[in-house]
């Protein structure tokens, strides 16, 4: 695998945490519902620009230089995934739901399936172990950088060399 499509798949899903919050809750069912209270959307807003901050953390550690690629690859695909993760666990919640009994009829239905946050989470968290994946393999083909002989990885594979030879 030449191409870096492991970095663009998980570039795509950190872009879809920083735009569907917005898409999602800037309307009159969250941010502007009359029936919520100041708090509440407070903590929609803290939601929607946390899913913005984690996909510009992801989109800076996916393509940066510095750095050994491997870690890079990591970090990025871990700030990828904890929006969604966080997502999913949030209907833990006790009195948490998908959504509010009067706007359940705004929710897409496809093959008699409610498509909620759930599926898409579970999307999302799926598309984010691929986008893993197909990193590391193109990684796993690709010489340690020049000048990275320090990096946690290259240090631990230096180690393991010593130590089998």
């Amino acid at each position: 695998m030449k191409r870096p499509y492991g970095r663009l798949l998980l570039s795509f899903v950190a872009v879809v945490a920083m735009v569907t919050p917005y898409l999602a809750d800037w309307n009159d069912t969250h941010i502007y519902n009359p029936d919520w209270s100041g708090h509440a959307k407070f903590h929609v807003a803290h939601t929607m620009l946390l899913g913005t901050l984690l996909g510009l953390l992801a989109l800076r550690y996916l393509w940066r230089r510095a750095g050994d690629p491997r870690d890079n690859l990591m970090v990025g695909a871990l700030l990828t995934g904890v929006y969604w993760l966080a997502q999913a666990g949030a209907i833990l919640v006790p009195g948490a739901a998908f959504v509010d009994p009067e706007f359940a009829d705004r929710i897409p239905v496809v093959a008699d399936i409610q498509l909620n946050q759930l599926i898409l989470d579970v999307i999302l968290l799926i598309l984010t172990a691929i986008g893993y994946q197909w990193g590391r393999a193109r990684l796993m083909n690709l010489a340690p950088p020049a000048g990275d002989r320090g990096s946690p990885t290259r240090v631990l594979q230096e180690r393991t060399e010593v130590q089998s030879d």
